[in-house]
């Protein structure tokens, strides 16, 4: 038995303009959309998955980052983050920061969606300190 996938689930205040943002900026297909109007979708790029969900009326959605310092709403491993970096900043995407060599061996970047919520992209440089395997 193994898992097959998995997906990070965020919400979203404008669910129409972060499926945009997912589209246009970060390249991610629409795998689906749910509810009339739009209440849930589900995105993908190669074998990466993330749902967004509307946010009720007045909910405040509070990014990561502005409970702990540094962390991300959503992590994605690619296999060459360079290339993708220069993908979305000429996508015209939101970056939160650009290519950094992180202690733990991967070098990543983050950019962030309509919410301010970070999303992190990186490549493993090495397996030492905790880094996944590539």
């Amino acid at each position: 038995m193994t898992i097959q996938r998995q997906a990070a689930v965020l919400l979203a205040s404008d669910l129409p303009k972060t499926i945009a943002c997912w589209n246009e900026k970060l390249g991610f297909a629409t795998h689906g959309t749910f509810g009339e109007p739009v209440q849930f979708a589900i995105m993908e790029r190669d074998t990466a998955f993330v749902m967004l969900r509307q946010a009720a009326l007045g909910q405040a959605i509070v990014p990561y980052w502005q409970h702990n310092e540094g962390l991300w709403n959503a992590y994605f491993w690619v296999d060459d983050v360079k290339a993708l970096f220069n993908e979305l900043r000429g996508r015209g995407a939101a970056i939160d920061y650009e290519l950094y060599d992180q202690p733990y061996g991967v070098r990543d970047f983050a950019v962030r969606d309509p919410d301010g919520q970070t999303i992190g992209f990186g490549q493993v440089l090495n397996t030492a300190n905790g880094a996944p395997p590539t």
